[in-house]
């Protein structure tokens, strides 16, 4: 199984587990994530989600270069069920990454080990990022005549200074969980067996607010993040009016009112 999707107290667990191959994303996992990422989506019991990879070392190194991208490019056919849901659908790929998946429910990444190449792009469209002390990251493409094609010419200029975005992409070279913290992309770095705990402490947080308020920021912010300001306030109050007239809008001022937890719905 490459990958393990689990659901816990309104909690989605999705974990790389392809360790003997620095959970590198082969056929089978892409469509595998795709799937869960679509489950996730849609469920509505589901709060926040985790990814993480498997084992001590690696988060993910990205695109399996043996079996992924030879199929990508045509150097190698199909041979797996995977391999042709992939070939008859390559905009699977972008949907694995969260490319172009629109998901307006947080992710949390507890970042196990060392994220490189997509397993560092895949980043980028999580909304909170707990690294264990070691880790490492960057976009290697370059090193092998390959663009970094799942967001980062786009998206890393967005999230970090660009001189630094652009020494990453261009020369290929790794940056420390230090360097990454420094320059904001990631949130907290801590031993490696406190990642999954530290991630949990904030998914659990963040699964007791008001799940509509919840995806509604975050639409907002991905929405409203390329428009100019006076198109992004018109964007907040868009998304956010329909919040402010909802069962659990009601709900949550009551409950602090009568100091209980509130009962939120998603109405």
């Amino acid at each position: 199984m490459t990958l393990i999707y689990e659901k816990k107290d309104g909690i989605a667990y999705i974990t790389l587990n392809r360790p003997e191959a620095q959970n590198a994303f082969d056929p089978e996992t892409v469509v595998a994530i795709v799937s869960a990422w679509e489950d996730y989506r849609d469920d509505d019991s589901l709060r926040c989600a985790i990814i993480t990879g498997a084992g001590e070392d690696t988060f993910s190194s990205g695109a399996d270069l043996k079996r992924l991208i030879p199929l990508i490019t045509g150097v190698r056919q199909p041979e797996t069920e995977a391999d042709r849901i992939i070939q008859k659908d390559p905009m699977l790929l972008q949907k694995a990454f969260l490319r172009n998946f629109k998901l307006y429910k947080p992710v949390i990444a507890a970042i196990n080990g060392s994220a490189i190449a997509g397993g560092m792009e895949i980043l980028y469209s999580t909304d909170i990022r707990i690294a264990a002390e070691g880790a490492k990251f960057g976009l290697q493409e370059v090193k092998w005549s390959i663009l970094p094609l799942m967001g980062s010419t786009i998206k890393l200029p967005r999230q970090i200074p660009y001189a630094k975005a652009m020494e990453i992409m261009l020369t290929g070279e790794l940056i420390s969980a230090e360097e990454a913290l420094k320059y904001g992309f990631i949130n907290k770095i801590v031993p490696k067996d406190q990642v999954m705990a530290e991630a949990e402490r904030n998914a659990k947080i963040i699964a007791k607010n008001g799940p509509l308020a919840v995806k509604a920021v975050k639409q907002s912010v991905q929405e409203g993040i390329g428009l100019s300001l006076e198109e992004g306030l018109a964007k907040e109050l868009e998304i956010g009016i329909p919040v402010f007239l909802s069962e659990d809008a009601k709900e949550g001022p009551r409950a602090f009112k009568e100091k209980r937890e509130p009962k939120f719905k998603g109405k």
